[in-house]
């Protein structure tokens, strides 16, 4: 399998010991026999895929990793999957709306945060001064918008 990894350390499927792809018929999990790289791709040899087009018909499916086997992370950093689905919250209580898309920028994160009842959303830079706290227990995080970006 040809797989375009969003992780910042490739690496790290050479520690994997199996793999879970999100299908259209449910959860589908293989055990990984061999991993290599080629150029910005992994190439892993899973366990039952054999050829090209039994390979084929997992194309465009994403991978999941168990959270036993996630990167640990430093203090402050968040799993996209943790943020995405979080109430924003302004500093003073008031519900700002649900976080739905984390931008992958070259500067910095950007959170797409859809507000109740607006048809636009709006884009929130993942910086210290916009971003205040993160409760992953409360569900929220606590933010602040610029002046202007609203």
């Amino acid at each position: 399998m040809k797989v375009f990894p969003t992780t910042d350390d490739m690496t790290r499927f050479k520690k994997l010991k199996e793999v879970t792809a999100r299908t259209k018929k449910g959860l589908k999990t293989w055990k990984i026999q061999g991993v290599r790289f080629f150029k910005q791709f992994v190439i892993l040899k899973v366990e039952g895929i054999d050829d090209m087009d039994t390979a084929a018909l997992y194309r465009d499916t994403d991978l999941l990793i168990p959270r036993d086997q996630a990167v640990p992370l430093a203090e402050d950093e968040y799993f996209l999957s943790d943020i995405i689905g979080l109430k924003a919250v302004l500093e003073d209580g008031t519900e700002f709306g649900e976080i739905v898309e984390v931008l992958q920028t070259g500067a910095n994160d950007c959170y797409e945060i859809r507000r109740p009842g607006e048809k636009d959303t709006v884009l929130l830079p993942a910086i210290g001064s916009c971003v205040l706290k993160v409760d992953l227990e409360k569900g929220e995080m606590i933010v602040r918008i610029p002046e202007g970006l609203i």
